[in-house]
């Protein structure tokens, strides 16, 4: 589909996109929204009323708007009595959260819904396509949440909103951008739909791979294996390592650089530095784990890097023999939630008890579970590209 579009020379850039479908050569118009459709504030039915509830009807909130781009789904649903109080919002039409913290937010109806007050919705004229003005206000949202008074609890009100000037081609072009984004955008919402069903697969199998309330053998097992597995306390499976020589001096990272610098949170890699010295060098056949002594997170790791504090341990097996693989996974499977703000890892995880199987066995569930954690950064990798080719159309197919 790419490949059917046209570049636009540079001289024309401010009238048209870069980057255009074949056969449209027309400028492109300003339109205010409200000039585009009807603008339509959401309130709530009062709760001591309760033959508004339990309905048929999506009543959608600000948490009830995902990545995801449709709203399928809501906690709450009406009856028609909301309809009194409530204000229809029929199916295609952009949802723009406009007060509180997500403001900015946007989803688009995938059937007839009711909002709350913290939504603004556009509900298309019929020369104007739905799946077009969803992309176009999700291109703009960052500047429209700029219009947000400057109060306690950030809002943009219906008039404001109604002001916002987008820009507008035919309605032919409209309909051939639209799609197209609907496209990559169900195409972006199944590999998402893939990646979790992918981690619940997972976490279902660490469940009944690993034997828990007590019990010394798992629920499920790989043929050929009936012995009891044997407990071990993780300070005796785990050496570790304070990480002070290996902490990176300048945080002026750069993708030209060779060195990622990680961290054990949920953000992993923070950057690459160029910095030579002080260089943790792991490898496939000698890995650590990076373990955060205060949220107990943790991140399995087989290439040479840096940290970026001295927050956290570097462990490594004790008896080379084990399985890493299994090891790292029998770390993540514990079920423990930091209660206060201190060092984990001598204090409490060394002291855990865990149970390890062969030797033999070990091999097996390492491999398998790194054959799922392999599909799954396979998945992730796939996804983050096709959110990074958007982010690219969008930058190039509006003006």
């Amino acid at each position: 589909m790419v490949g059917t579009m046209a570049k636009i020379d540079d001289s024309v850039k401010k009238k048209v996109p870069e980057l255009r479908f074949p056969g449209f050569t027309d400028d492109w118009e300003e339109r205010k929204l409200s000039e585009i459709g009807k603008i339509v504030t959401g309130n709530t039915p009062s709760t001591s009323n309760k033959g508004y509830y339990n309905g048929d009807f999506l009543f959608v909130s600000p948490a009830d708007i995902q990545e995801n781009r449709y709203v399928n789904k809501t906690t709450t649903t009406l009856t028609e009595l909301g309809f009194k109080t409530g204000r229809l919002v029929p199916k295609g039409a952009a949802l723009f959260v406009s007060i509180g913290s997500t403001i900015g937010k946007i989803g688009q109806s995938i059937c007839d819904v009711i909002t709350n007050q913290q939504i603004n919705s556009v509900i298309s004229f019929s020369d104007y396509d739905d799946d077009f003005i969803y992309t176009s206000i999700l291109n703009s949202s960052t500047k429209i949440k700029q219009l947000a008074a400057t109060q306690a609890v950030p809002i943009i009100n219906k008039n404001e909103f109604g002001k916002v000037i987008i820009k507008i081609p035919s309605l032919e072009e409209q309909q051939k951008i639209g799609s197209f984004f609907k496209q990559l955008d169900n195409t972006i919402a199944l590999y998402q739909r893939k990646l979790d069903l992918l981690k619940e697969q997972k976490k279902g199998f660490l469940q009944k791979m690993f034997p828990k309330n007590g019990a010394k053998v798992p629920e499920l097992r790989f043929s050929g294996f009936a012995d009891d597995w044997e407990e071990r306390k993780l300070g005796e499976i785990f050496n570790y390592e304070q990480p002070t020589k290996y902490i990176v001096k300048s945080t002026e990272y750069d993708d030209n650089f060779n060195t990622p610098v990680l961290t054990a949170g949920k953000s992993f890699l923070l950057g690459y530095t160029d910095e030579i010295s002080g260089i943790k060098n792991a490898t496939v056949e000698n890995p650590v784990v990076i373990f955060d002594d205060f949220t107990t997170g943790s991140h399995y790791v087989d290439f040479p890097f840096k940290i970026k504090s001295s927050a956290m341990k570097l462990l490594s097996l004790n008896d080379n023999s084990d399985n890493f693989y299994f090891m790292f996974n029998t770390l993540k499977n514990i079920k423990y939630v930091p209660q206060s703000h201190e060092r984990h890892w001598i204090s409490k995880f060394s002291s855990f008890e865990i149970y390890k199987p062969s030797q033999e066995e070990q091999q097996k569930i390492g491999a398998f579970f790194k054959k799922i954690d392999d599909t799954i950064a396979l998945h992730q990798r796939k996804l983050d590209l096709l959110k990074e080719q958007k982010k690219g159309f969008l930058q190039k197919m509006f003006v």
